[in-house]
């Protein structure tokens, strides 16, 4: 067995070990093994917040990429190792999007930031019956390499005997057993890491295999060789069994029983986002309201103190109404996206997850989806965004592209003010039926979801869907740290990429519903002149018609937008579906946010925004449009009401769909889709209705 100091291609050419040591990069070691071994939790122990996500160049996989620390030894000063943690592998050589990446990764078919120049292996103590089989693969590609044997306290309280010394003498690299998620063993790794070794030991060869299922036997036999040379106890060979973890597999796994559990776990996972959430999303959004009175004051300042006359122009609106709005509602997703993935992170830590997906998977597969996509089907409820992103738990990219598709048919929050809007009206004073028009909107949402994923697994989609092949891992304690490190990588990941295109666009509508600016109506003028008489002697209807011409000339500027303009150039298109220019317009703004819609009808038909007054709803309700009809019929309401269940209405998602997917194709073809849904089901609502005869 002999050792391979890693050195960078500058290192080998200076000639001098010491000339290579001062000047050369850290070494680069890639980490690899199977799903459920503490991979994750190990990279997070190495680099913690000195990391970041990356996507392989021409893929949506993602890898971890980061920097350690090794202790000084022996008088020298610290070194530093460059670590890339590759997604979780059952084996290389499979026909998978992660494998086929992972394999052109390591054997230089494609970069990212730097080569491998060493392996580190990290394999499950508790199983390593299975582990070493893809050891054995990773080792046969001839780079140095060092074994992790994470878990082994666990190992130890089963009744295995590890003798690494031995193992490492079997395999040819050096072992080191070692607990990720409380840092034991991870000192004597990282210095085993100075000098990873090519191993020298007889592998199997698949070169002198007849086919892949003759290798993959030949790699089970060679592991258990090394099992039984260096693990001693009662279950030496294989995997070491738990009879009450066996029993709650039985439970957890159950048809009926298991559903259960899943569905409790689950709801309380969406009850945890849907109502710690709201705390910080409301603080978030006081701050940035504070944030923009403060704005407004710095310019009335600036005009008091150099004589300008800022206030109300572009710019002031711009940072205001465009910036800071923008920003805000970027940044007011966060807390929903960080609680999702860190409550997803302790579930998964825990080993539960896998279970959950195997139960589900009995239902959804029925559709063309994997057990994998309830949970962020489930999630979707509370916010379509950190659903999407939740999808990377499925492995295969055809069940996640699916997942991603349909997951914003699924009701979220932000669609609950426009369902109470338009439920109130529809069923004003009978609570009954309008809580089964909520429940109703929430189901159509589902069931169209589901159809739509088993139409596009059929056709775009189309392929045979793989079986879910998935191995239960052993129960632990979950790793808040690891949690903590995944839920700021994420909520990073989306700030960096998705919220800046999120807040581009924002500014781009804003400018839409801001420009060309009308100015001062003549009845506004009139009545703010009317105003300033009655001011001394009645000054609260003065301020009563000076809000009054606010409002008017709130709703001239926004009628008389580009945004409005666009609003009256396809009012035809909605016409069939009953919906007038103003009603146009609303669907247009609110495809910043879907509540929008709310606050646009706020401003169009009462000048002001602020919904939650009885007297602006009632304003809304009672609309009119130039004729004298009113805006919001039954039919009108219904057909919005239903619109608004299954539109896309939504930048945010969109641009996250773009991001998780990899191309604007995918997220182009949500929205159209979508769109057509909704409005082929908006139009047969308000035509069924007008032909019952309901006014």
């Amino acid at each position: 067995m002999t050792s391979a100091p890693i050195q960078t291609s500058h290192a080998r050419a200076s000639g001098s070990a010491s000339a290579g040591k001062s000047s050369r990069e850290p070494a680069c070691f890639a980490l690899l093994g199977n799903p459920n071994t503490g991979k994750t939790t190990l990279f997070n122990r190495l680099c913690g917040l000195r990391s970041k996500t990356a996507n392989f160049p021409g893929s949506t996989v993602e890898a971890h990429v980061g920097n350690a620390s090794i202790a000084p030894r022996g008088g020298s000063g610290p070194e530093s190792v460059h670590i890339v943690d590759l997604p979780g592998l059952y084996s290389l050589n499979l026909d998978r999007p992660e494998s086929k990446v992972a394999r052109d990764y390591l054997e230089g078919r494609i970069h990212l930031d730097r080569r491998p120049e060493a392996l580190l292996i990290i394999a499950d103590a508790t199983n390593l019956g299975r582990n070493l089989v893809f050891a054995a693969e990773a080792l046969r590609l001839g780079l140095p390499a060092v074994l992790a044997l994470n878990m082994s306290d666990l190992a130890q309280k089963r009744g295995l005997t590890i003798d690494a010394r031995q193992m490492s003498e079997y395999i040819g690299v050096p072992v080191v057993p070692i607990c990720a998620r409380s840092g034991e063993g991870v000192d004597r790794l990282l210095q085993a890491m100075r000098e990873p070794m090519v191993s020298a030991a007889a592998l199997p060869d698949s070169a002198a295999c007849a086919n892949a299922g003759e290798y993959a036997s030949a790699c089970a036999r060679w592991a258990d060789g090394v099992v039984t040379q260096s693990v001693g106890g009662d279950h030496a060979v294989g995997t070491a069994h738990d009879t009450f973890t066996d029993r709650l597999d039985a439970a957890f796994t159950h048809p009926i029983l298991g559903l259960l559990v899943f569905l409790a776990v689950m709801a309380g996972l969406f009850w945890t986002i849907f109502a710690l959430a709201t705390v910080p999303m409301d603080l978030i959004e006081r701050v940035f309201a504070v944030l923009g009175t403060w704005t407004h004051a710095a310019f009335g300042w600036a005009d008091a103190r150099f004589g300008w006359d800022l206030t109300g122009g572009s710019l002031h609106n711009l940072l205001i109404d465009g910036v800071i709005s923008g920003v805000a509602g970027t940044v007011v997703f966060l807390p929903q996206i960080c609680l999702l993935f860190f409550l997803i992170s302790l579930l998964e830590d825990t080993g539960y997850l896998a279970r959950a997906s195997f139960v589900m998977d009995r239902l959804l597969r029925r559709f063309g989806l994997p057990g994998h996509a309830f949970v962020p089907m489930l999630s979707a409820h509370a916010c379509a965004i950190p659903a999407i992103m939740s999808s990377r738990l499925i492995p295969d990219q055809r069940d996640r592209f699916a997942t991603i598709l349909i997951t914003p048919f699924l009701s979220c929050s932000a669609r609950l003010p426009v369902y109470v809007l338009l439920i109130s009206m529809l069923f004003a004073g009978r609570p009954v039926l309008a809580g089964l028009a909520f429940a109703g909107c929430y189901a159509l949402g589902a069931v169209v979801a589901l159809l739509t994923a088993l139409l596009f697994r059929r056709t775009i989609l189309k392929g045979p869907s793989r079986p879910m092949v998935l191995e239960l891992p052993s129960y632990k304690m979950p790793s808040l740290r690891n949690a903590l490190a995944m839920t700021i990588d994420r909520a990073m990941t989306f700030l960096r990429k998705a919220g800046t295109v999120i807040m581009a666009i924002c500014i781009v509508l804003w400018w839409l519903s801001a420009y060309p600016q009308t100015g001062e109506t003549p009845q506004a003028a009139s009545m703010r002149a009317a105003a300033a008489e009655v001011q001394a002697s009645n000054p609260d209807r003065a301020a009563a018609m000076t809000g009054e011409a606010d409002a008017i000339d709130s709703r001239a500027q926004l009628a008389n937008s580009f945004a409005g303009r666009i609003g009256r150039t396809i009012e035809p298109v909605f016409r069939p579906v009953g919906y007038d220019w103003q009603l146009t317009i609303g669907v247009l703004t609110s495809f910043a946010a879907r509540e929008v819609f709310v606050s646009t009808m706020s401003v169009l038909f009462a000048g002001v925004d602020d919904a939650e007054d009885p007297q602006v709803l009632d304003r809304i309700t009672h609309a009119q449009r130039s004729d004298g009809t009113p805006v919001f019929t039954t039919a009108t309401a219904a057909s919005l009401l239903v619109f608004y269940v299954l539109a896309m209405q939504c930048l945010a998602t969109l641009v996250v769909t773009r991001r998780e997917t990899g191309s604007w194709k995918w997220a182009l073809l949500q929205l159209g889709y979508m769109t057509a849904v909704a409005y082929a089901f908006a139009f047969v609502t308000y035509s069924g209705i007008r032909l019952a005869g309901v006014s």
